[in-house]
């Protein structure tokens, strides 16, 4: 009998477009998830008859508790090499090998250029007038060169951020809590004296810092007041690193001038959640790592993961 794997979130079906299953077919009877299934119950009813799953990101949470109700569970592949929502130590307990997938940092990177751009020049407001017969010329864009890019991060997805910065001609700024001089002066920007002066002095903020202990709830309602109110907010990272009501908040009292958001409390967003309809916000439905390079990437090493697993030399193993 094949075995049976679920693929999860595959919203554009395009997983079959993107990579060549065919070398598991003989053995693995493939299915094609392309809607949320949201909450424990829904997964363990619903992946109650699968071998392998393979899940996108960080969307779908596997704690031990879920895994426990997945006896037949015996493989799960996650895009990337990183992943915060698998409890590896219930896996192993359970007996279910975790396997990751290379990713490619530059898609996130393209994205929050998109949206930092996007609010500087009011290009959906422009553009959604202008096709509906609205006002000619209705904002004023914010000039990227000679302002100041101050960036929480300065890693892989920060330091190429940055790059483009230094391109556009701005000042760029860097602080996280173990940044260097020495790192800052590599990339060439510079370095924060503290967070509080990167978030008062700049005029453009965008995160890229991992979600660990130290950075969830990083900026709360006291670090959001600091902002200047012509500054832009971006966040390609994740969400909890920003404190959602205080930064609602803010967008609804007028006290920054816009949002740029690609993720998310909770995902994807309920219909009636208040990000949807907030002011001076920007936002997309975490198409950070949504990209053609990425999925051809997450779901072709899938496949090549699930064929060493059936082969008894799994690659790529996590965490």
């Amino acid at each position: 009998m094949r075995l049976r794997c679920a693929v999860l979130d595959d919203f554009q079906r395009v997983a079959t477009e993107v990579a060549d299953w065919s070398p598991v077919a003989d053995e693995v009877e493939v299915v094609f998830f392309d809607t949320h299934l949201d909450g424990e119950d829904a997964l363990a009813a619903a992946l109650a008859g699968f071998d392998i799953v393979v899940t996108l990101r960080e969307r779908v949470p596997f704690p031990g508790s879920l895994i426990a109700r997945l006896p037949r569970l015996k493989l799960i592949v996650a895009s990337g090499m990183r992943n915060s929502v698998i409890d590896y130590a219930a896996a192993e307990e359970h007996g279910v090998t975790v396997c990751g997938t290379a990713s490619f940092s530059t898609p996130p990177v393209e994205l929050t250029w998109a949206l930092l751009l996007g609010l500087a020049r009011g290009l959906v407001e422009e553009s959604n007038a202008l096709r509906s017969g609205g006002p000619w010329q209705s904002t004023v864009g914010a000039d990227l060169h000679g302002s100041r890019l101050g960036l929480l991060g300065l890693g892989k997805i920060g330091s190429r951020v940055a790059r483009v910065g230094l391109a556009f001609g701005m000042h760029v700024s860097a602080w996280s809590q173990n940044l260097t001089e020495e790192r800052t002066d590599e990339i060439g920007v510079e370095l924060a004296r503290s967070r509080e002066d990167l978030l008062a002095g700049s005029d453009f903020v965008s995160i890229h810092l991992a979600l660990s202990d130290r950075t969830r709830g990083l900026l709360g309602p006291a670090e959001l007041a600091l902002l200047k109110p012509t500054a832009y907010l971006i966040n390609t990272s994740r969400a909890a690193i920003v404190d959602q009501e205080a930064l609602l908040a803010a967008l609804h009292e007028g006290r920054i001038a816009g949002a740029g958001i690609d993720v998310f409390d909770i995902e994807p967003l309920p219909a009636g959640h208040p990000m949807r309809t907030a002011p001076r916000l920007l936002a997309t439905p975490h198409l950070g790592y949504v990209s053609h390079a990425n999925y051809t990437t997450y779901y072709g090493q899938a496949v090549e993961d699930i064929r060493a697993f059936l082969a008894g030399a799994p690659v790529r193993r996590l965490p």
